[in-house]
């Protein structure tokens, strides 16, 4: 029974006593038997409480009963189902010892029967050491009679190797006469038709001299003829292969090749007052190519790549040297020049002697720039180069627009600037970036401001002529600044 439901139990009947005890001390006086009836009452109330408390007691003692009858149900299918799997289990076990011993009896009758064939081998063995032996001694008997017959075998295959040497000296006697035979028969009919042949073109020949004679007093006049005529067609086939050459475009590489195998390693330094009158060296080193423009030889840069700037204007250089080189021989540049086309390319003149010293081709200038589409823009510091279209422009006679746009670098990084040298496809310097956009086609070179080089720039008051450029060229349409 559970433990509530006992102390209810207890607690009613002490409950029940008490109520008892109470009726009995009643007194016969009505009065007070009227004045009693409530507490009865409450108690009757109490009871009931008490019997309805016991009443869901019972009810919940009798839910956990049938639960418990129920879980008592489900352990007892649980238990069934345990023990049915375990006696299967235990039925495969008897199955698996009895065919484990099966196994074992039938390993035991194969060992018995190996251990029989062990002893019937050993038996085999002990027969086959005695016929061993004796075999033995007959082998000895017989190894001697072989070796006698070894012996004469010897014998007579050294007396067949002379007969066979014999043999093969006659054959070869007789080969060597049959062919000598063969010669001299041969070498006879070759000297009797030779003599006929001979005598047949000995008629022959006097016919053809008479014929040769004629035909050679022929072909001295048509070589005279033809003589004139191959001096005419030579003149003719080094100017029309002169002219194929002018005009037949070449690979962008090969131009590259070309270019950086004659290319002219130039450094420049300059010394220039501070902001607050100190000295201030500026140094640049720069490459380029000789070009002439078919009277003088120059080498060609943009400002950029010089010491000088034309901004701010008015600064005063103190001093400006250049070393030109090539290979072992290099020479100090004398004086530079800014071109009147556009005041930012600066040549250099140099003259025959010099360029003899530098070695290396002298690009020419190119007399159609316009005869391709296309142009070769190379980087001459930075190592690039590429093929590009470039534009005419009517409002800027002097410069062709490069498009960007189409640029097809080929090498390194292809970033376009000023000071970039722009070549036709036949190889000939079409100009040089004035800026990023434009490039400068070259024609007659014509310097419009020179500065001598060295230590007398102030004397040459190089700070008013950079001020002038500055002033020509921000005169440019703003396109081409």
């Amino acid at each position: 029974m559970n433990r509530s439901i006992l102390i209810v139990i207890v607690d009613f009947l002490l409950v029940s006593l008490l109520a008892f005890s109470n009726l009995d001390s009643l007194s016969l006086d009505p009065k007070e038997r009227k004045l009693d009836v409530a507490p009865v009452a409450e108690q009757v109330r109490v009871n009931q409480d008490i019997v309805s408390a016991l009443k869901l007691a019972l009810d919940s003692e009798q839910e956990n009963r049938a639960q418990l009858a129920s879980e008592l149900a489900q352990t007892r299918e649980s238990v069934e189902s345990q023990v049915a799997e375990r006696d299967t289990k235990i039925q495969q076990v008897e199955e698996n010892l009895r065919q484990t011993e099966a196994q074992a009896r039938q390993l035991e009758q194969q060992r018995t029967s190996l251990q029989q064939q062990v002893t019937q081998a050993q038996t085999n063995l002990q027969s086959m050491q005695t016929a061993l032996s004796a075999t033995r001694s007959e082998a000895k008997l017989t190894r001697e009679q072989l070796q006698a017959l070894q012996s004469d075998l010897r014998k007579r295959e050294t007396e067949n190797d002379g007969l066979r040497q014999r043999l093969s000296a006659l054959e070869t006697s007789h080969s060597n006469a049959l062919a000598a035979k063969q010669q001299l028969d041969t070498t006879l009919k070759v000297a009797e038709a030779e003599k006929r042949l001979t005598t047949e073109q000995l008629a022959t020949m006097r016919t053809e001299v008479q014929t040769v004679r004629a035909e050679k007093a022929q072909l001295q006049a048509n070589t005279a003829k033809l003589a004139e005529g191959v001096s005419t067609l030579a003149e003719k086939s080094g100017t029309l292969a002169q002219e194929i050459r002018e005009h037949r475009p070449l690979a962008a590489n090969t131009i590259f090749n070309e270019f950086s195998r004659n290319r002219i390693q130039t450094r420049f330094e300059g010394t220039r007052a501070g902001a607050v009158g100190q000295e201030v060296n500026k140094r640049k080193d720069t490459q380029t190519v000789l070009v002439s423009d078919g009277s003088q030889t120059y080498a060609i840069y943009h400002v950029s790549d010089t010491p000088l700037t034309f901004w701010p204007p008015g600064t005063d250089w103190h001093s400006l040297t250049g070393i030109l080189s090539r290979g072992l021989y290099s020479y100090s540049l004398s004086r530079i020049s800014f071109l009147a086309q556009d005041p930012r390319i600066i040549v250099v003149p140099v003259d025959a002697m010099q360029a003899r010293n530098l070695g290396g081709k002298i690009y020419k200038i190119a007399p159609d720039p316009f005869k391709f589409g296309e142009a070769v823009l190379v980087g001459a510091n930075e190592g690039y180069y590429g093929e590009c279209k470039f534009q005419i422009d009517l409002t800027t006679p002097q410069y062709v627009k490069m498009d960007r746009s189409l640029f097809r670098g080929l090498f390194g990084k292809f970033n376009p600037s000023r000071g970039d040298l722009v070549l036709s496809k036949t190889g000939e310097v079409l100009g040089i970036m004035a800026n990023n956009e434009y490039c400068a086609v070259l024609g007659k070179i014509t310097p419009s401001a020179t500065l001598q080089c060295g230590d007398t720039l102030r004397a040459q008051k190089a700070g008013q002529v950079l001020a002038q450029l500055q002033n020509r060229m921000l005169s440019l349409p703003q396109k081409l600044q």
